[in-house]
């Protein structure tokens, strides 16, 4: 069994966490690193390694997400491709994106990616507290 991938939040970069054992992934925090390349390419590998061993299997992945410049949008939406791929080849993907209550901007961000997933189920929340 591989190791998960634990990635601690900075000041720029989202935690990643992606608990392999009870396939529920996750990126929280804020996310506008000066090399979102450089950051986003471990997770893509990890995650293209999971979703290549996923198969039909079932996998949940959480956006909790601040705030994220236009790169990173950038990267969300190719971990999104991502996740629709897998879900388009016979996995069960739960995509949910949380979002401050008062956070009209992350609300509407979600709701566009949100469009883009016709194979995995799409689900829109508010953070709590």
């Amino acid at each position: 069994m591989r190791d998960p991938l634990n990635i601690e939040q900075t000041s720029r970069t989202p935690a990643v966490v992606f608990d392999y054992p009870n396939n529920h992934l996750k990126l929280s925090g804020e996310s506008y690193p000066e090399d979102a390349t450089e950051f986003y390419r471990p997770v893509f590998n990890a995650l293209d390694e999971y979703l290549g061993s996923l198969g039909e299997g079932r996998c949940r992945f959480d956006f909790e997400l601040i705030y994220l410049n236009s790169s990173s949008a950038k990267a969300v939406m190719m971990l999104m491709d991502k996740l629709e791929d897998a879900a388009k080849n016979g996995a069960d993907v739960d995509v949910y994106w949380f979002y401050d209550n008062d956070d009209d901007t992350m609300q509407e961000l979600g709701e566009e990616f949100g469009e883009e997933l016709e194979s995995a189920v799409f689900h829109l929340e508010k953070m709590a507290g």
